[in-house]
């Protein structure tokens, strides 16, 4: 079970949190809000968001260290 990671393109913070997980080793699954009007509608401006694979929020807009944590524990 991957996190999610719900952003848009040319968005740079989406970018840059999908930068950094990619760099910690954590596999995810990246969803873009564009492409479904009830996503963009529910998640707005408000991106990057980070989800577990149950759709809880772990993070948005920047990764949280105790985050990052557990998702590279869990890989382990």
């Amino acid at each position: 079970m991957r996190p999610k990671l719900y952003g848009r393109a040319y968005c740079h913070l989406c970018e840059e949190m999908a930068l950094a997980l990619r760099s910690l080793g954590v596999e995810f699954d990246e969803i873009d809000v564009d492409a479904d009007p009830g996503l963009e509608a529910r998640f707005g401006e408000r991106v990057p968001v980070l989800t577990d694979a149950r759709g809880r929020e772990l993070c948005h807009c920047r990764l949280d260290p105790a985050v990052v944590r557990k998702l590279i524990a869990g890989i382990k």
